[in-house]
């Protein structure tokens, strides 16, 4: 296993914006990186679950069961446009105390609906395993690299948007925020249904 070649396919394909990171920085924004933490080590564990039965055989599944694809985006999409539905509702300043950031199990059921998260893993299993090694140790160590990576990556957007949180105590600037992260969450849905 190219070790290296790994981290930086975790890298670039971790840390660039994605559902994942919007909802994070929204995440940040609105609730402070404290309480979006569990986010983050939802996302990390999902992934690693996701990447581990994709290696186990899952991806192969996607191959031969023609409606699975399909199904999944449209199911993706609806869960991002509910998503996108809270960030957007999520901006009053005085709702920063009552609302709830997303949990660790909702944050790591969402990556087996997150089309980024799929891709990454079906990528990451077909590049980077090896498949004359025991399957178990080649699945553990590409998933032991690949959330040793995705962890500080999330939490760099979780960071950013607790930062600019901070920035934004007046309502309407949060909102304005908010609506725009809401927008690129319903652009997601759009390219991946294109």
């Amino acid at each position: 296993m190219n070790v290296g070649a790994l981290a930086l396919f975790a890298f670039v394909s971790s840390i660039t914006p994605g559902p994942n990171n919007v909802m994070l920085w929204a995440s940040g924004i609105n609730y402070g990186f404290r309480r979006t933490l569990p986010h983050m080590i939802g996302v990390t564990f999902g992934f690693l679950t996701l990447l581990l039965a994709t290696a186990l055989g899952l991806g192969a599944l996607f191959q031969r069961v023609s409606w699975l694809s399909p199904t999944l985006r449209i199911l993706g999409s609806a869960y991002l446009l509910y998503l996108a539905y809270r960030i957007f509702n999520a901006g009053r300043v005085q709702q920063h105390t009552s609302a709830r950031p997303m949990s660790f199990v909702e944050a790591a059921a969402f990556q087996y609906v997150n089309p980024k998260a799929w891709v990454m893993g079906i990528t990451a299993v077909g590049s980077f395993l090896v498949p004359d090694q025991n399957l178990l140790v080649s699945a553990g160590l590409l998933g032991l690299i690949f959330s040793a990576v995705n962890l500080p990556c999330v939490a760099t957007w979780a960071a950013a948007g607790s930062a600019v949180g901070r920035l934004l105590t007046d309502d309407r600037r949060r909102q304005v925020v908010n609506a725009v992260l809401a927008m690129l969450l319903v652009g997601t849905v759009y390219l991946i249904n294109v």
